[in-house]
């Protein structure tokens, strides 16, 4: 059940300009805001990830000369030099520091096979057309541009050959406009390489944390380009997919908020007293409540905060899907009272990142846009883990992993 990695030339910007290069993911900011951060500065990946901002405002990222922009870009890059590839084959290491808190990753190639066999575990279900969007993506760039984020069961012996590298001076260190520190090491050292490929091949399984259309997409590519050679060995660069892996223990996965258009034809009080059937509920007054525990929420209605604590016996603590708070409010509230029925496709629920604060679900609500918010407690990497192994998926929006990672650290190319 050994999980394959290797390492790979990666192809990067000079430390002088990795702060220009370095951007957002491409999914978490719109064509207008990458417009934006990329203003005055020719330098920015989103030229490569967001390549509609090259051109007037209003085009569909979707059109075939976007992605051909995409790889026009990413050759024009190397050419100018901002990006460069490694002379050797290796692995990195990525630090991130927000809050205090620093995690670190191992960038490696994990393999396509482990990925079609299920070895790299998923909890959320994707969309075709995210998919196909990230499938051209990578298919004209013949390269991951931007990485995906694993996780693993946390493992001493790889804990400390990172702790070791990660005492030495980094490549890259900068912080972002965020406020989000990065720091960035080489593992050119052959025995380092040689263990930290050993090390991975004694796990059962990684865990897809955040990019799960990203690994999707790559291990389609790598799979079709497999097929079309007929030579195919296994070992060829386009078999593997760039992904930062880090510790279970290092990560954390903050709360991911609902908030409502309108109340179902019914009014507060109306609401209220249906929450109680299945809910404590406490009147918290106008100041921000916050669930401070696992089956707790937080309502914002009609410009009151409530504390809303689950009945013993509407959730199932032996169920790794029934005891998602996520869950528990999909099917006690937002269905049966609500009327919400599918979170991918219905138009009266909108979500908010809890980065954002409970101020934002204050402030929708407020403004008369929506008419109530939920806060949840996070999920944790506990109960991610446990619905990934058991080949469960977890449901609509429910993890939320910050600090992201920086896009143009390191790209991986399939040639």
């Amino acid at each position: 059940m050994a999980i394959i990695v290797k390492p790979f030339r990666g192809v990067r910007p000079p430390q002088e300009y990795v702060k220009e290069v370095a951007s957002r993911p491409y999914d978490v900011l719109n064509s207008d805001e990458a417009r934006a951060e990329a203003e005055g500065n020719e330098k920015s990946l989103y030229r490569i990830i967001k390549p509609e901002i090259e051109f007037p405002v209003g085009k569909d990222e979707h059109d075939d000369d976007v992605y051909i922009k995409a790889a026009e870009n990413f050759q024009l890059f190397q050419d100018k030099g901002w990006l460069v590839q490694d002379e050797k084959e290796m692995y990195y290491v990525y630090g991130q520091t927000m809050n205090g808190k620093t995690q670190y990753g191992l960038v490696v190639g994990a393999y396509v096979g482990d990925y079609m066999s299920g070895k790299i575990k998923k909890h959320e279900l994707t969309r075709s057309d995210k998919e196909e969007d990230r499938i051209k993506h990578v298919r004209v760039n013949n390269a991951n541009i931007e990485p995906v984020f694993f996780a693993y069961h946390y493992n001493k012996e790889l804990d400390s050959i990172v702790n070791r590298i990660i005492s030495e001076t980094p490549e890259y260190d900068f912080v972002s406009a965020d406020g989000v520190g990065h720091h960035f090491w080489l593992v050119p050292n052959e025995t380092d390489i040689f263990k930290i490929t050993e090390i991975f091949a004694s796990f059962p399984a990684m865990y897809i944390a955040d990019g799960h259309h990203r690994s999707a997409a790559a291990a389609k590519v790598g799979a079709e380009k497999a097929l079309a050679n007929p030579d195919d060995l296994g070992t060829e660069e386009y078999n593997f997919f760039m992904a930062v892996c880090f510790p279970d223990n290092q990560l954390t996965i903050i709360d991911y908020n609902r908030v409502v258009k309108d109340l179902n034809g019914l009014t507060e009080e109306e609401l209220l007293n249906k929450i109680k059937e299945n809910f404590d509920v406490e009147d918290k007054g106008s100041e921000i409540y916050k669930p401070d525990r696992l089956h707790n929420f937080s309502m914002y209605l009609a410009g009151r905060w409530y504390s809303l604590t689950a009945k013993e016996g509407t959730y199932k603590d032996d169920d790794p899907i029934g005891v998602l708070d996520v869950t528990v409010l999909s099917d006690l509230v937002l269905d049966q009272i609500l009327g919400i029925k599918d979170l991918r496709t219905d138009k009266r629920i909108d979500f908010v990142g809890g980065i954002r604060g409970l101020g934002e679900l204050k402030e929708r609500v407020d403004s008369g846009e929506m008419s109530v918010a939920f806060a949840l407690y996070p999920v944790s990497m506990k109960q991610l883990m446990d619905i990934a192994d058991t080949g469960n998926i977890m449901p609509p929006k429910t993890t939320w992993f910050e600090p992201k990672l920086r896009s143009g650290l390191v790209i991986h190319k399939l040639d």
